[in-house]
């Protein structure tokens, strides 16, 4: 049974908003992404498949660092695993300044996996936390507010760091293009050098941050030994993570659903410059995405569990989600753009939903649970190399091709809506 009196009931609101602003971070790192991808083809000359490197850098760190982060918070516990993840944060930030100094695409990927290292070190211990400092039915509730957060950072990464780092980018790229030695050179140097002021202050920023959590009382919160049934709260015991099966179909479903959602807010540059979109404005329609996520947010925090349960929301998301790809590829102008944003809103709901239902009744194994779950994050590193694929290599028109990558992505997510998230549950 997840014990939730440690924190949420006798600590009062400081643990949310310490994660809330977690959340935040989050938010901004991640959601760099977006701009760092027409950035670096910009600087580089890259085609897609090698731009979305940036993406399968960050997400794959997920995949590979998850349940190291386990091991490490169950050794240290969740307050210092969160002051960790945030100094390794400082340092992937560090690492883009020598990358922009020596012109070197892999370093720039090498940072961008230490972040996401970071990050997973960081999901690992704040989700959990989010989920058993108050009741699980209102989990969601919880995990919304922090989305909120995340995604108000990811609303403002496009329109901060795209002003800053696609500045005149058509301009540039065609002074790139004609300009040849010495002169191409400098026109490098000066628009990578645009990444060292900025990724200087969140290395700080970091860096701060851990140290105001170091004298934050922010209180440990146990799981118990044993799983408690939802009915007569008979005791079940488990001896394997693999007796689980809903935590596998979670996190199977947590991998097509940050694929889907970064598609919709990393791929949705990419998607409006197919349809031409210019650079500038495409840089930041991310932030569009995020905007519609942030409504689904409210209404979550609003809806949840008051008027609709977490699987109801999620069962709701996922029949919008399959409107909305079917009319981003049914209109063929640059409207359909708009409908890859509007995935947003169908994407709100779903993190918020799918990860308490996957860790729900796991006891002890809680954390190593959570760890698989955040494994699935890796979904954000292969749906854009997938959807490359098909574009680049098929041939597929764009649209078919977006479409044949994220419509199965919400299919599978109302199939665990609906029977999924009960599989192998204890009930009588």
């Amino acid at each position: 049974m997840l014990n939730t009196t440690q924190a949420g009931t006798s600590k009062g609101p400081k643990p949310l908003i310490i994660i809330c602003a977690l959340f935040f971070i989050f938010g901004f790192v991640t959601w760099a992404n977006g701009t760092l991808i027409p950035f670096f083809k910009l600087s580089f000359g890259l085609s897609d498949i090698q731009a979305f490197l940036v993406t399968f850098a960050s997400y794959m760190a997920y995949f590979f660092l998850a349940l190291p982060s386990s091991w490490i918070l169950k050794k240290v516990g969740f307050k210092n695993g969160i002051i960790l993840g945030l100094l390794i944060l400082g340092l992937g930030s560090l690492i883009f300044i020598p990358a922009a100094q020596t012109r070197t695409f892999g370093m720039f990927l090498t940072g961008i996996f230490v972040q996401g290292a970071a990050l997973a070190l960081l999901q690992t211990a704040s989700n959990p936390y989010l989920t058993i400092i108050g009741p699980i039915e209102s989990a969601a509730k919880r995990i919304s507010m922090a989305g909120i957060c995340n995604k108000f950072a990811g609303m403002i990464v496009p329109l901060v760091m795209g002003s800053l780092f696609l500045k005149n980018a058509s301009e540039v790229e065609k002074q790139i293009q004609a300009a040849t030695g010495a002169a191409h050179e400098q026109l490098l140097n000066d628009v990578l050098g645009r990444v060292n002021m900025p990724y200087i202050v969140l290395a700080i920023v970091f860096c701060l941050f851990a140290i105001v959590i170091k004298f934050t009382d922010l209180p440990e919160v146990e799981v118990e030994e044993d799983i408690v049934a939802d009915d007569d709260r008979t005791v079940v015991h488990k001896t394997s993570i693999f007796q689980f099966p809903h935590l596998f179909l979670g996190a199977l479903c947590i991998f097509v659903y940050v694929g889907a959602e970064v598609m919709a807010g990393d791929i949705i540059g990419v998607y409006a410059r197919e349809l031409g979109v210019s650079a500038e404005l495409s840089g930041k329609l991310t932030s569009l995405t995020l905007f519609s996520m942030l409504i689904g947010y409210i209404v979550g925090i609003i809806a949840i569990p008051k008027y609709l349960s977490q699987q109801k929301a999620l069962r709701i998301c996922a029949i919008l989600g399959l409107i909305f790809t079917l009319l981003s590829v049914a209109i063929p102008n640059y409207f359909a753009v708009f409908f890859v944003a509007l995935l947003g809103l169908a994407n709100s709901l779903m993190w918020p939903a799918i990860f308490p239902l996957g860790i729900s009744h796991l006891g002890k194994f809680t954390k190593i649970g959570s760890a698989i779950m955040v494994m699935g994050i890796a979904g954000g590193a292969l749906l854009p190399f997938l959807y490359a694929f098909l574009k680049d290599t098929l041939h597929l028109h764009f649209q078919v091709a977006y479409f044949a990558t994220v419509l199965p992505c919400y299919l599978y997510i109302l199939y665990f809506a609906i029977k999924g998230h009960k599989v192998g549950v204890h009930t009588k």
